[in-house]
């Protein structure tokens, strides 16, 4: 799970997968979306691929990039209790702002 958090701290990594999270892309498609180099890019779907986020596969002469969502699972798992913890949070929040307007009536 280090390496996927590692990963997923570079802001181009994460604009990497926000744009396979909607399509598939080839390392062209992905450069004009990015304010760096092609050569830049390649090394960013490297990573991507080494820690499990993202799946290659050829098509011709291109390179197609998919994200791989299950990757993420443990990550999710891990942030299960902090978001369960804000739950309760913002359920005693909405609980003391439905009091205060009680109060006001």
């Amino acid at each position: 799970m280090d390496a996927v958090l590692q990963a997923l701290a570079d802001p181009s990594r994460r604009t990497v997968l926000d744009i396979l999270r909607r399509h598939p892309a080839t390392a062209g498609e992905l450069a004009e979306a990015l304010p760096i180099a092609r050569p830049g890019v390649s090394r960013h779907l490297r990573v991507l691929r080494e820690v499990g986020l993202v799946d290659v596969r050829q098509d011709a002469q291109r390179r197609i990039y998919s994200l791989r969502p299950e990757a993420l699972a443990e990550v999710d798992a891990w942030l299960e209790p902090y978001r369960a913890l804000w739950r309760n949070r913002l359920d005693a929040l909405h609980t003391e702002i439905a009091r205060g307007k009680k109060a006001r009536e």
